[in-house]
């Protein structure tokens, strides 16, 4: 990630971190956050020791002690990282990139990354890392918004806003890059993952009026299921092989 991109990131996630449990901690946002959060979460280990990149103020994380599991946390925002601290007070958060991770290898059992990977200048270089400390056998499991005739105006919507100065968790243009199933299960292989699984998640979006949110939960099921190509987070699972 370059210096400048990542100082830009860096910057607005300090600035929103105040409000951005707001967002993805109350009312739609925690429905929202939670759909994804169980889309990554079914294929991890149910124990052991996750690494969540992009940890935000540690929502995920969160959700990983729940289930009896230990984890760690990385995030480019130092104010990030210390609300995840206040969240989760038994675990260990640093301030890192996720394309060239503080730690040895082998060092965990799963890999998680939510809405993150978008923002990544150099993602074989993540998944790299990624595959270099997860222990074998260790699972990767990422969510974060795919590449679809509905994310195409999105790079335009971000950029208009930060023209007009408007303060919101998501809508900074950072330049991101959205993924088909084809170039995520190309990534994955090259870098040494097998078993790979890619779907889709999501019909109702946190930014939706009610009632059309709520419409939207109903028809969900139906839409993941039978009309994927109207879902728009894509969910990527591999596993590093055994020796």
């Amino acid at each position: 990630m370059s210096t400048v991109k990542q100082e830009k990131i860096q910057q607005h996630y300090d600035t929103i971190a105040d409000v951005y449990d707001n967002h993805y901690d109350r009312r739609k946002g925690r429905c929202y956050h939670t759909h994804i959060s169980n889309n990554v979460m079914k294929t991890l280990p149910k124990s052991g020791t996750l690494l969540d990149l992009g940890c935000g103020t540690g929502l995920f994380v969160e959700k990983y002690l729940m289930y009896g599991g230990n984890a760690v946390g990385i995030d480019l925002s130092r104010k990030m990282v210390e609300r995840a601290h206040r969240r989760c007070d038994g675990c260990n958060f640093a301030v890192s990139t996720a394309e060239n991770l503080p730690f040895a290898d082998e060092s965990f059992d799963a890999v998680s990354s939510l809405l993150v990977f978008t923002y990544l200048k150099d993602p074989s270089a993540m998944l790299n890392e990624a595959f270099r400390v997860l222990k074998p056998g260790g699972s990767i499991a990422i969510c974060t918004l795919g590449k679809k005739f509905i994310t195409k105006g999105i790079p335009a919507l971000y950029h208009i806003s930060e023209k007009i100065n408007v303060r919101h968790v998501v809508m900074k243009n950072f330049g991101e890059r959205y993924y088909d199933e084809n170039e995520m299960y190309d990534l994955f292989s090259s870098a040494g993952f097998g078993g790979i699984e890619v779907n889709w998640c999501s019909f109702a979006h946190i930014n939706m009026f009610d009632p059309l949110f709520r419409l939207a939960q109903t028809v969900e099921p139906f839409v993941e299921s039978y009309v994927p190509q109207l879902a728009y987070n894509i969910c990527v699972y591999g596993k590093k092989p055994e020796k």
